[in-house]
């Protein structure tokens, strides 16, 4: 173990001076220029006890400046004013603040839901060098960390694990992944009010749209639209189902929700009595995707096509990464002949395919256990279109990034629309150990990658293009004051 004036030598080089994080603050530079400065951003509610813990850990390690509670400051308006002094600064020939601005970091502490947030609100403010992520798994399924190597355990508080985990931040490779942009589109109910479903009701990634296109068939009075995005996966069905159980239960008695091993006993207890794992044995089967929903997808730019979906299919995943649920990867690593039979590529993070995966039910459910099971490979695309129409049911659920929601179905001859596609890039942060794959990684067979088309982005224009213009979680969208970020973990 290191001693601690060596320690607080080498925390230095993630050091950010105050004249750049407070505006007015008196020009006070270090001898030194940090090799990997850091922002900090932890979801205190998070983890239990845990968030607020590191919390203090990292404001005891680092500039107290640089360390933000998600529970007190918005990153939107954090990295705009940091960003805004660098500018400021550089313009005016201040070289710590260039060399900062070209090195910075940031390591964001919660669930998936609170790294989708960061995320968001880094692609919606456009930054001149959009700094690289990493995050801290702090949230019961915590997808995004393990996929990248940080792991799926909560980790340590105390200071020599802090200090681990900057020693990792400071080794790790930045690696591209896929953006992808949702907007969901249903009709306001008559007489109610302006938006549809309660702010507390939706994801907290989808965020209220009130500019309609003037080219959509539903861009019309009376129709509300909701945007976001997502960087792990949108889920529909079963699993969804499950998940909303998961949450309204912690909602209603959080006191019992405050340890990560029984968060996730409670998950695994729940799916037995929903039907995900072995409630479809004794009972008869929840409705499928079929007769809830039609399904588009676009392989080629601006051509859609119908997607069949198996009549026995109980739950459908759109992913981008490889971990779900905790760690499982539902879309498998299939044999080379596989991919060339039916015309799939492999499984990048980048490449602008987002893979559809299908289950039916229990013992399909379980094939995850087993060494190289997968769910039902359905299709790989550039975007995806859910069109709900008046049926078999009166809701559905949805879950994106860990965040589920029952969703109102049509009860008329209205539609309900989800749109899935592709919308740019972010960066994050890599361990050795990371389990996702890039197409620029020479070690990835990459031969049978076909890199026409793969942004739905190009020949949109005007009122479609300002739709997808951003994720609306910067600036545009407030969290209500009533809102507990717990539930973002």
């Amino acid at each position: 173990m290191l001693g601690d004036s060596k320690l607080d030598q080498i925390l230095c080089e993630y050091y950010i001076p105050n004249y750049i994080l407070v505006p007015g603050s008196e020009i006070k530079k270090p001898p030194w220029v940090p090799s990997c400065p850091v922002l900090v951003f932890i979801n205190s509610k998070s983890g239990g006890q845990l968030g607020g813990n590191l919390l203090s850990t990292y404001r005891s390690v680092l500039n107290t400046n640089q360390v933000f509670d998600l529970g007190e400051t918005k990153p939107d308006k954090v990295l705009h004013q940091i960003y805004a002094s660098l500018g400021s600064l550089k313009q005016r020939g201040d070289v710590l603040a260039s060399a900062i601005e070209n090195s910075l970091r940031i390591i964001v502490a919660g669930g998936d839901g609170t790294a989708g947030w960061l995320l968001s609100v880094i692609s919606d403010l456009k930054l001149p060098r959009p700094p690289a992520v990493a995050t801290v798994p702090l949230g019961t399924g915590n997808n995004l960390p393990f996929s990248f190597g940080w792991g799926k355990k909560n980790p340590g508080t105390n200071r020599q694990s802090v200090f681990s985990f900057l020693e990792q931040v400071r080794n790790a490779n930045e690696m591209k992944i896929d953006s992808w942009h949702i907007i969901m589109r249903m009709r306001a109910p008559k007489g109610g009010s302006c938006d549809p479903i309660g702010p507390l009701e939706l994801p907290h990634s989808l965020h209220a749209f009130h500019r309609i296109s003037q080219t959509d068939k539903l861009g019309m009075d009376g129709y509300h639209t909701f945007r976001g995005g997502f960087w792990n996966y949108f889920s529909m069905g079963l699993d969804a189902q499950i998940s909303y159980a998961f949450h309204s239960e912690r909602k209603l008695h959080p006191e019992k929700f405050r340890n990560q091993l029984i968060n996730q006993s409670t998950y695994v207890k729940l799916g037995c009595t929903r039907g995900w794992l072995f409630g479809s044995l004794f009972r008869p089967s929840p409705m499928n995707i079929a007769q809830l929903t039609k399904v588009k997808v676009m392989k080629k730019l601006g051509q859609w096509e119908d997607l069949k979906i198996p009549r026995s299919i109980g739950s459908i995943v759109c992913l981008n990464l490889p971990s779900f649920s905790g760690g499982f990867n539902p879309w498998g690593t299939p044999y080379r002949k596989k991919f060339l039979n039916r015309g799939l590529t492999p499984p990048f993070v980048d490449d602008g395919l987002i893979e559809i995966v299908g289950f039916r039910n229990v013992l399909h459910g379980l094939v995850l256990l087993a060494p190289n099971g997968h769910g039902h490979r359905l299709a790989q695309a550039n975007a995806v279109r859910f069109e709900f129409k008046k049926g078999a049911a009166n809701h559905t659920f949805m879950r994106i990034d860990g965040e589920p929601w029952k969703q109102p179905l049509p009860a008329d001859d209205d539609t309900v629309v989800v749109e899935i596609s592709h919308f740019g890039q972010v960066s994050m942060l890599a361990t050795p150990s990371c389990r996702s794959r890039s197409v620029s990684d020479p070690s990835s067979p990459t031969s049978c990658y076909d890199k026409d088309g793969n942004s739905t982005d190009e020949g949109e224009t005007g009122d479609d293009f300002e739709e997808k213009r951003k994720f609306g979680a910067a600036e545009s969208f407030k969290f209500p004051d009533e809102l507990d970020i717990a539930h973002l973990s």
